[in-house]
């Protein structure tokens, strides 16, 4: 326990050693947990995690390592980002390591929009149908997946908010109440690509971020991936 709390082989960068008991006693941490050693995190947790965080305790010893989606303060640049954390129960202790979900680049947006159209122009409706269950071939990092239907201007597809699914496309709006699906339609009037820019809540971070958004036609449907800028001071809230 003793080692997994130096800054040694089991700190690389961000990631490092976490380990706590069957009863949510903190044991080890190579990281800024450390000051809770000695304590029961559980009593510590925003609600939000609680279940989670009492799942992994209860899994049962074995070889089996799990994983766990959560959101968590980064401490090199102070802010609350999503987190994956994969874990396993070794007798009556749960090792742990996670790592921050990264910013995705424009290139990864790009990449991830013309996997998306391929397998649109193979199988229309299982690529559809596993944007809307969220695949993790068609969602990447802060990365995903919509699709509207040109024919009723409808969005089928949404690989983040699924109650934007068969909303009409035409009325969707940005976080500070801008009109960004006529805008995008607008983008894309005699065109088969186009691009728009607005404010939307990235699900990394859980909150409004700059977006620039990747579109493009692919026989009836407008196939579109956004990726999120870095913030600025004057970003809205």
């Amino acid at each position: 326990m003793a080692e997994f709390s130096r800054q040694g082989e089991f700190v690389q960068g961000e990631q490092y050693v976490y380990v706590v008991d069957t009863h949510g006693v903190m044991l080890a941490s190579g990281g800024p947990s450390a000051l809770y050693i000695g304590r029961n995190i559980g009593e510590l947790l925003d609600p939000s995690l609680t279940e989670a965080f009492a799942n992994a305790l209860n899994q049962p010893a074995s070889q089996a390592i799990h994983s766990q989606e959560y959101h968590w303060m980064n401490s090199q640049d102070g802010r609350v980002e999503r987190k994956q954390a994969y874990y396993q129960r070794v007798d009556d202790k749960v090792f742990a390591v996670g790592y921050y979900l990264p910013r995705s680049s424009p290139s990864a947006a790009q990449a991830l929009l013309d996997d998306a159209v391929k397998d649109l122009q193979k199988a229309p409706g299982d690529t559809i149908q596993r944007i809307n269950h969220l695949d993790n071939r068609l969602t990447r990092d802060d990365l995903y997946v919509f699709i509207v239907d040109t024919d009723n201007l409808k969005m089928v597809a949404h690989g983040y908010n699924r109650r934007l699914i068969d909303t009409d496309f035409r009325k969707l709006m940005s976080v500070d109440g801008q009109p960004i699906g006529q805008q995008m339609l607008a983008a894309l009037k005699g065109r088969d690509k186009a691009h728009a820019n607005y404010f939307w809540r990235n699900p990394v971070t859980d909150k409004p971020e700059p977006k620039e958004t990747l579109l493009q036609r692919s026989g009836r449907y407008i196939v579109a991936v956004g990726y999120y800028a870095v913030p600025t001071e004057n970003a809205k809230h």
